[in-house]
């Protein structure tokens, strides 16, 4: 089996980046293929009209033009240089129309003239050009043709899962939405961080299981809870995942429950950062974590990002770009997950099989394991912190805390002791 390649994150976003995604369409399905070069994705396809709780699968969209030629028959508007300029979602259409019909389907952002914003029409019908404002003020009289070469036709809605297993099937849920196209904030950031946290999982010896989801936002969530009811008593943490390239500090938006496990433990890693970070309480708004939080589930997921949406001027613009992303920012996005999942990992709880006084470790090999560690004695003292406090009651990030060893050191402690007949896992 090939390796996979490693990821550079910020790469990666610029390779994504002229891709126009969509809930639905081949937009998606390339973004998901270049990302099974990283991780082994599994590729979902459900098909159009497929009923999911209150809602059904759309149609699939597909868009392959689109422009705009003022009365001289100049291109104004060219999908080709950037694809924010059609409306997501539009119907097709190819017409000539007058300024005050025309002026009924452009969209733009008057507080900043010169960005294009992001505007999507999934659930009605209807056709439309983003631009600059300032442009939008310069435009005269006369006939303007409209192109928007796209199909509206059954299809699939199209998703990526990745699961990494560990030793138990407890799960710690990570999603991000995949269906914005060129935002590299508000999405790209989140898909970048994730696929190189999968990455990163999939070699390591892990208690938890982790599951990934890269769904399209809303609908993607609904159809992925909808198919997979008999899983979620397996979900212990989750996160989405959002918003990690630009220079804000964190923000963490609590699960539904407000203190579930992963409220906690977000929050403290937050704090052990020293670093300024905000949490919000939960509200039925925002991102899939609604979703996951609605009522019949109620699942332990909150969601983390820098900036929070609609509360930064470049939100669903054109400004969100290549130059708003810091290579930066998002490792410390990486590196932070990566200690969140130190500590989801340090919630482990072990049993001592052997609690009857301190057990002969030279009979087991462990005196050998124990020489050929850079600090012996450290090494040694976490064998005996683990077995000591493994009652069943002590989690590995209890053990941490009251020996004040290094947590890598515990971790080694543990998977050599796991070899052996003197410690088991109780869960």
């Amino acid at each position: 089996m090939t390796e996979p390649k490693s990821i550079d994150m910020l790469r990666l976003i610029e390779r994504l980046y002229p891709i126009c995604r969509s809930i639905t369409g081949d937009g998606v399905r390339e973004t998901l293929r270049i990302l099974q070069e990283h991780a082994p994705l599994e590729i979902h396809e459900v098909p159009s009209g497929t009923p999911v709780f209150d809602w059904t699968v759309p149609e699939e969209w597909n868009i392959r033009d689109g422009w705009i030629k003022n009365p001289s028959g100049e291109k104004i508007v060219d999908f080709q240089q950037l694809n924010l300029h059609v409306l997501n979602y539009s119907e097709p259409v190819h017409k000539k129309v007058g300024l005050d019909e025309l002026k009924e389907h452009l969209f733009t952002l008057p507080d900043h003239p010169d960005w294009v914003p992001y505007r999507t029409s999934y659930h009605n019908r209807n056709w439309g050009f983003c631009m600059e404002h300032r442009l939008f003020q310069s435009l005269e009289e006369g006939e303007y043709e409209v192109c928007i070469d796209a199909t509206l036709e059954p299809g699939s809605l199209t998703y990526g899962e990745l699961l990494i297993k560990g030793r138990t099937d407890e799960e710690v849920l990570f999603v991000t939405h995949i269906c914005h196209p060129s935002l590299c904030n508000d999405n790209l950031s989140g898909i970048a961080v994730a696929t190189s946290l999968a990455q990163k999982l999939a070699a390591q010896n892990l208690h938890h299981s982790y599951r990934f989801l890269f769904l399209p936002a809303t609908i993607g969530a609904i159809t992925w809870l909808s198919r997979n009811q008999d899983k979620l008593d397996r979900i212990k943490h989750g996160l989405v995942l959002c918003l990690l390239g630009d220079r804000s500090t964190f923000h963490y938006k609590k699960s539904r429950k407000g203190d579930a496990g992963i409220d906690r433990i977000v929050r403290r890693v937050l704090e052990k950062s020293g670093k300024p970070f905000e949490t919000l309480e939960f509200y039925p708004y925002g991102y899939d974590e609604r979703q996951f939080c609605s009522p019949a589930f109620d699942l332990p997921v909150g969601r983390l990002s820098r900036s929070v949406h609609g509360e930064f001027p470049e939100y669903h613009s054109s400004a969100d770009n290549l130059e708003f992303v810091s290579e930066e920012s998002l490792k410390e996005s990486l590196a932070f997950l990566g200690q969140l999942v130190e500590q989801i990992e340090g919630e482990e709880v072990y049993i001592n099989l052997k609690p009857e006084c301190e057990p002969q470790l030279g009979r087991r090999g462990l005196f050998k394991a124990i020489g050929g560690q850079s600090d012996t004695k450290d090494f040694q003292m976490a064998l005996l912190w683990i077995l000591n406090l493994s009652d069943g009651s002590h989690s590995l990030d209890d053990i941490a805390e009251r020996s004040e060893l290094d947590p890598a050191i515990l971790r080694k402690a543990v998977d050599e002791l796991l070899k052996t007949d003197l410690l088991g896992e109780t869960r």
